[in-house]
């Protein structure tokens, strides 16, 4: 036996890639696999927009190995069947793969394992491959994880980060294992119209060129929605297609304030891996229950399709609903304004909403979304959880011109300056020429005020 199979999940990339080097170091030939699960599918994680990034990251990922003299092996089915299925033909006596955080991953490594070692093979699981940091590297005393954010940015800025691999020269693929055809984005269906393209290759040129034009403006641009200051990442980052650590190693080479606040948010995803990890039953359950009952009924449902659709009458809520649709994305700001509306000004479960994205967004990553939507709602690991983010004041802060509502909901575009903002503030004859916008859901005092009584503040 002289073949290692190095398994895929979320880490498709060749550059920085810890579990291939290891695999290429140990033996001659290597077997690089992704299995399609149907499982995610099932689990309603199969979004279309993830699946279009997907087929481009593994087109792109099958390109790199090509380039080395390798292939990209895909199959179908149970994970565990399908790589124990090429181990057998490959006769490898090795699998080497990333490590998950999610309860999901967690399981497949054990079964995965259990499976191995009963055919007498191993299992090497490497750690900070998904992540800059290994989800339990920093740990605060007393506990297995850090419940609040700043502590933990301050133990993890000291961390040091492991030196980024250099892609591998040359890749050796044993002949003769089967593989089915790589996934085509064109055979998604239901797909936004403006989502990014994907790969590896990709994602390195995105890295680059914001590093090297747009990194200083961050700092201060990165919350400006018309100025879209963002690096727009975080799809390469969910995929794997870029490493995180090597990221926040290029951005502190970079230097500057801009630089230091895109690693400030790398951390964030790290925090929210490492809280994941710890407490898995966080992806449904409240970190710290606030014991909210929740809106239900007709008029909460008709309430929750006005967000979806973009048309709650408020317009920067609107644009980012609109803006999501449209390209599976949306700006960091941009969310936390639409989840504070919708779980406190509405005060429907923040899952309907972290579902909906999870539904659309192409970075639709478990720890992130359903984290952030509870650091949203109170109920994870924000130390302010009865904040509400105002959507007016949001909107003139953030939006001052109108540009991005007007952007992206026509039905405006006639209006200029902080007042479109507040449509409904318009004298009646020129507000009847904007009849096809909305009225608003829920007037904000009264929205505040009911959400005070539902979480006990009067």
């Amino acid at each position: 036996m002289n073949v290692s199979v190095v398994l895929f999940t979320s880490d498709l990339r060749v550059h920085d890639h810890p579990p291939l080097r290891a695999a290429l170091g140990r033996r001659n030939e290597i077997v690089p696999l992704f299995v399609r699960d149907p499982a995610v599918e099932r689990a309603g994680f199969a979004a279309p927009n993830r699946l279009a990034f997907l087929a481009d990251c593994l087109a792109g990922l099958d390109a790199g190995l090509r380039e080395r003299g390798g292939r990209l092996v895909v199959r179908s089915g149970d994970p565990v069947d399908e790589v124990c299925a090429v181990v057998r033909e490959a006769d490898a006596d090795e699998v080497h793969m990333a490590a998950g955080c999610s309860a999901f991953a967690l399981r497949r490594e054990a079964r995965l394992r259990r499976a191995l070692e009963a055919d007498g093979r191993r299992l090497y699981v490497h750690d900070g491959v998904v992540t800059a940091l290994p989800a339990g590297a920093v740990t605060p005393a007393g506990s297995d994880h850090f419940a609040v954010f700043t502590p933990y940015f301050r133990r993890w800025s000291g961390e040091a980060l492991r030196d980024p691999l250099a892609a591998p020269r040359e890749v050796r693929v044993p002949d003769g294992i089967r593989s089915e055809a790589l996934p085509s984005r064109a055979a998604v269906p239901s797909v936004s119209a403006g989502l990014a393209t994907g790969g590896e290759e990709e994602g390195r040129k995105r890295l680059t060129d914001w590093l090297r034009r747009s990194a200083d403006a961050y700092e201060e641009g990165h919350d400006d929605l018309a100025g879209d200051a963002t690096s727009r990442l975080s799809p390469y980052f969910h995929f794997g297609a870029v490493s995180a650590a090597e990221a926040v190693r290029r951005a502190r080479s970079r230097g500057g304030a801009g630089a230091e606040a895109f690693v400030r948010q790398l951390c964030w995803r790290d925090f929210h891996h490492q809280l994941l990890a710890a407490r898995p039953w966080t992806a449904v359950l409240d970190y710290r229950t606030r014991d909210d009952r929740w809106r239900r009924g007709e008029e909460a449902e008709a309430d929750l399709r006005a967000w979806k659709d973009g048309r709650t009458g408020y317009p920067v809520v609107d644009a980012a609903m609109r803006q999501l649709a449209h390209e599976g994305w949306m700006p960091g700001r941009g969310r936390l304004i639409a989840a504070s509306f919708l779980a406190k000004t509405l005060y429907i479960d923040w899952r309907a909403g972290a579902r909906h994205f999870l539904d659309l967004l192409v970075d639709g990553d478990v720890a992130d979304n359903q984290l952030n939507w509870q650091w949203m709602a109170g109920t994870g690991a924000d130390t302010r959880p009865n904040r509400v983010l105002n959507p007016v004041l949001q909107g003139k802060r953030y939006d001052p011109d109108g540009v991005y509502v007007r952007r992206w909901v026509p039905e405006l575009a006639g209006l200029d300056g902080p007042g479109v903002h507040e449509p409904w503030k318009l004298p009646g004859l020129e507000r009847a020429r904007y009849a096809s916008y909305p009225d608003r859901l829920v007037d904000l005092t009264e929205g505040l005020a009911r959400f005070r009584q539902a979480r006990g503040q009067d």
